[in-house]
């Protein structure tokens, strides 16, 4: 192609490729340091509320909608997905599972991984597994509306 012809292409597809992005979305309000605090507090009621089996803390931490999942894949490798409510999850709570956990496994890192808006992104490590965490403010107050988990590999 002659070195004209290459550049008067360019020029036509630049602008084209650009206009055909459209217009930037607008930014959400930044985060505040209030909100980054109430988000981590939130994660906070709901790890250390299983661990000392305190239902109320755990209830607290949760949307009553909240849904928590997990992919579980059986022994011929096929794979289905469990959930549980926000009852469920409580109830378990105030049956003291999490309080069979000794305190010196515990694991209580939480890590906010976005937010955006009235949204969140938090992983939690816990000791035996792992909550990718979907959390929304409502009414004022950030509470967790969806987990995702993954058991750890023992050994």
């Amino acid at each position: 192609m002659p070195a004209r012809a290459l550049v008067l292409a360019l020029a036509i597809a630049v602008p084209a490729s650009a206009a055909a992005q459209g217009p930037q979305p607008k930014a959400a309000p930044a985060a505040t340091a209030a909100d980054s605090a109430a988000i981590r507090a939130t994660a906070l009621d709901y790890v250390e509320g299983w661990y000392t089996g305190d239902a109320a803390r755990m209830e607290r931490a949760l949307h009553p909608e909240l849904v928590k999942r997990i992919i579980r894949v059986d022994s011929t490798g096929n794979a289905s997905v469990q959930g549980m409510g926000a009852s469920a999850l409580v109830s378990g709570t105030r049956s003291g599972f999490g309080r069979q956990t000794p305190a010196e496994r515990q694991v209580k890192t939480v890590r906010i991984l976005d937010i955006f808006g009235n949204t969140a992104i938090v992983r939690a490590d816990m000791a035996d597994w792992v909550d990718q965490m979907q959390m929304g403010k409502i009414g004022g107050r950030w509470v967790i509306v969806n987990v995702l988990w993954e058991m750890r590999p023992r050994g």
